[in-house]
């Protein structure tokens, strides 16, 4: 279409175009604030809203007093620890010492030093207790830090299963409130695309086209884009079933389309071919000629062959001559392109007989 347009009318149509792209825009962007200020999902629920405010406040009670014990336990049980730690070491020291001791006095062996011996080995035998004592303390905190922590994992699993109760109940509250927010976005977002539907179909070749397409444009963005962000997890079979429903209608205006026009091409081709040129507009059979088509059934026809005149599948006349200089042309011209003569323009009468732009009439009774 564009190689028979007027060099303005090409240019007049791509800011059209232009047009219809700044008014899709403005559209996106003024339902993309629109669709930003409503309500958003409640975030604010969680799982412990669900949860029974008794029970939870007394397991969380006992959490905290089981923490607080085995944060004792564990306080009381290092100090048990550094001083096992100590006597053990001091023991050690001892010991050593004393088996020092035991050695230089085999190798003396003097009877006088028989009641140094047993102090020591009473002595020995005093920090040893102390070290078992130690360790007896250290385990006894152990077990109690042990069992402080068991209370602390009772409390814990108990809380865990009242979330674990609970948890249905603050699924279903969010979905219900994302449901919601989906519904409020849908009611918005659904009969745009309605109305852009109905506006292809009925107006897209209308004389206010550019706003037509604009807002085609913002509906498809709207619908399939701008909703994404607020689909559930369950709000995305919504977009594919209405693009599923979207494109079988598309589907079945196409071939409807479709086969109206190879009904009405029948019909056409029937008809007698001056009525088909008067039926045919200029800019159309510019348009597919520039397609190398015929402008009468749009079949392909090799149109730089200067020995085919009419169209090998309809019979229209694609090419006669001037009447007035016999130059070959096009049939749907308006104008010789050697000469200037209009077509079909009336030539002086010669011999009684009105010649016209085409092939002469051959004579009466010929």
């Amino acid at each position: 279409m564009s190689k028979s347009l007027r060099l303005p009318e090409k240019w007049f149509r791509r800011g059209l175009w232009l047009v219809a792209v700044a008014f899709a825009f403005f559209l996106i962007g003024l339902g993309g604030l629109v669709v930003g200020n409503l309500p958003q999902p409640n975030t604010t629920l969680t799982v412990e809203s669900f949860v029974p405010p008794a029970d939870a406040r007394r397991v969380q009670a006992e959490i905290d007093k089981a923490q607080a014990l085995a944060h004792q336990a564990g306080r009381e049980r290092d100090k048990a620890q550094l001083k096992y730690d100590a006597e053990r070491a001091r023991y050690q020291s001892a010991r050593d010492t004393f088996e020092n001791w035991v050695a230089t006095r085999r190798a003396t062996e003097r009877p006088e030093q028989d009641t140094e011996l047993i102090a020591r080995t009473k002595a020995l035998d005093d920090i040893k207790q102390s070290e078992n004592q130690a360790r007896q303390e250290l385990e006894q905190h152990e077990q109690t830090n042990l069992e402080a922590s068991q209370a602390v994992s009772a409390a814990e699993a108990e809380m865990s299963g009242l979330r674990d109760a609970a948890y249905p109940q603050w699924q279903s509250a969010m979905r219900a409130s994302e449901l919601r927010v989906f519904l409020y976005r849908l009611v918005i977002t659904l009969p745009l695309l309605v109305v852009a539907g109905w506006l292809f179909a009925r107006q897209r070749k209308s004389t206010w086209w550019p706003f037509v397409w604009g807002f085609i444009f913002f509906a498809l963005f709207a619908f399939f884009v701008e909703l994404v962000p607020y689909l559930p997890d369950y709000g995305g079979y919504v977009r594919y079933i209405v693009g599923i429903v979207v494109t079988v209608l598309l589907g079945r205006y196409a071939i409807v389309a479709l086969n109206r026009y190879l009904e009405r091409q029948k019909l056409q081709e029937a008809l007698p071919e001056v009525q088909r040129r008067e039926e045919l507009s200029y800019d159309v059979a510019l348009e597919r000629l520039s397609k190398s088509v015929c402008p009468g059934c749009e079949r392909p026809v090799d149109l730089k062959n200067t020995e085919i005149d009419f169209c090998p599948h309809c019979g229209i006349g694609l090419f006669d001559h001037c009447g007035s200089c016999s130059t070959r042309k096009s049939a749907f011209s308006r104008f010789c392109h050697a000469c200037g003569t209009p077509a079909r323009k009336i030539l002086p009468v010669e011999e009684g007989v009105a010649a016209v732009d085409g092939p002469a009439a051959p004579p009466a009774g010929s």
